[in-house]
């Protein structure tokens, strides 16, 4: 069982940057692979990146690349997604997830958090 606590959202000017971090509890977090997803008003919720166990590979939107970087901290328990030149359209509700399975993270991950709302101002 792995639980899963997004924070680090908040209200921003177009062109800022937040960071935002997930704290997991158990003790097999560095097993697991991560993901951050996001979620727009209206819309469905859509894959933002993910990160192997290890760290060492990690794959993004198209929509996102080169503006965000994820990255993990295993003796912490904790995933961040740092978000350079944001812009209004990153505007959404940001959730962390996890799974075993490296692709299947990207899709149907067995764990998710609770979410953190992303405002970009423009």
């Amino acid at each position: 069982q792995v639980q899963l606590v997004e924070s680090g959202g908040g209200l921003v000017q177009a062109g800022g940057s937040l960071r935002l971090s997930c704290a997991a509890s158990g003790r097999t977090f560095s097993s697991y692979a991560m993901a951050w997803f996001r979620q727009a008003p209206g819309k469905e919720r859509e894959f933002v990146a993910r990160i192997t166990w290890s760290g060492i590979n990690t794959n993004y939107a198209d929509s996102v690349k080169g503006r965000f970087t994820i990255s993990r901290d295993n003796a912490k328990n904790t995933v961040y997604l740092q978000m350079n030149s944001l812009k209004p359209e990153d505007t959404a509700v940001y959730y962390c997830a996890a799974d075993p399975h490296i692709v299947k993270v990207t899709t149907t991950p067995i764990y998710w958090g609770q979410g953190t709302q992303v405002t970009v101002s423009s």
